[in-house]
């Protein structure tokens, strides 16, 4: 009896065609964080203070996202942030 060459062996390929799909949908629906500079995040944060978005906590030095309840010290992270999840939300179609 012959013995199995390894390399015919394909019980695996599923799994890894899985894996790229899956990474090709995250790709897909990454939004694009690398052009929130310093002055962009604060005029971002700014109006979402105006909105009631994000709450400023003076005393502690930290915004608080209202609708996640995450604390953030810097208005860049907080930028980032809610960017994506407003991506997540819209992609879920709940909207901003």
């Amino acid at each position: 009896m012959a013995t199995p060459d390894p390399h015919d062996d394909t019980s695996a390929d599923y799994e890894q065609f899985e894996k790229e799909l899956l990474a090709q949908d995250r790709d897909a629906a990454r939004v694009d964080t690398s052009d929130v500079d310093d002055t962009t995040a604060r005029s971002l944060v700014d109006d979402l203070i105006d909105v009631g978005v994000v709450t400023p906590v003076p005393e502690d030095r930290v915004l608080v996202h209202e609708p996640s309840g995450t604390t953030f010290d810097s208005p860049t992270q907080l930028a980032v942030f809610h960017r994506g999840w407003a991506a997540a939300r819209a992609a879920d179609g709940e909207g901003e």
